[in-house]
């Protein structure tokens, strides 16, 4: 018995079919990646300075654990739908407190390789300039302590929350401006920095 081959409109439908199908299931998993796995950020602003430049351009991880020392998107506490990226400084739980230029969590000095010399004194003496005052007068980091700010008043930092602030300490908008961020609002952690291709990092 012979068998009838398929017709040529027949398989090219099928075919047809077959594209538009797996097209739609790329774009679909496309966007619940987007939207509950991964997220591309665009670095706006000088706050995370030297460490971040305006225009750098993030992919973050949604629903990755926090630690200390990550950089974080987060929901910016005091202006509903921005966006603000900050440095992880305190933890549940933990102190902080800054005196003389020097980090301290629960009592310890901390490293802060983040912070480097040169930029530190460039900015000292930028904004000192603008402010028409002695740059020995201006310092990088104030002094505080979470007990100390206003927008915390608060010795440890309260649970399921975290202290943020930027790199850029001079003209950071953060923690010590807005208080604590709750683990609801931290929309993902920055892994990667993809752009510029000369920058590129790995967190």
């Amino acid at each position: 018995m012979a068998t009838q081959k398929p017709k040529k409109e027949e398989s090219f439908l099928r075919s047809a079919i077959e594209f538009v199908v797996l097209i739609v299931v790329v774009v679909l998993a496309t966007q619940a990646l987007t939207r509950f796995v991964v997220s591309k950020d665009i670095v706006q602003g000088i706050s995370m300075q030297p460490t971040l430049e305006d225009g750098d351009r993030l992919y973050s991880l949604r629903h990755k654990a926090v630690s200390r020392n990550d950089i974080v998107v987060i929901d910016a506490p005091d202006s509903p739908g921005d966006l603000y990226i900050k440095r992880v400084i305190g933890m549940p739980g933990d102190t902080v407190q800054v005196k003389n230029e020097k980090l301290y969590v629960n009592g310890k000095l901390q490293k802060q390789p983040y912070l480097k010399k040169a930029f530190m004194t460039a900015e000292i003496k930028s904004e000192s300039a603008k402010a028409n005052r002695d740059p020995a007068t201006v310092p990088f980091t104030y002094n505080f302590s979470l007990k100390t700010l206003t927008s915390t008043g608060r010795s440890t930092v309260p649970k399921n929350s975290y202290f943020v602030m930027g790199d850029n300490r001079l003209v950071s908008h953060d923690g010590r401006d807005f208080g604590f961020v709750t683990k609801a609002h931290v929309q993902s952690v920055v892994v990667w920095r993809y752009w510029p291709l000369n920058k590129m990092t790995i967190y």
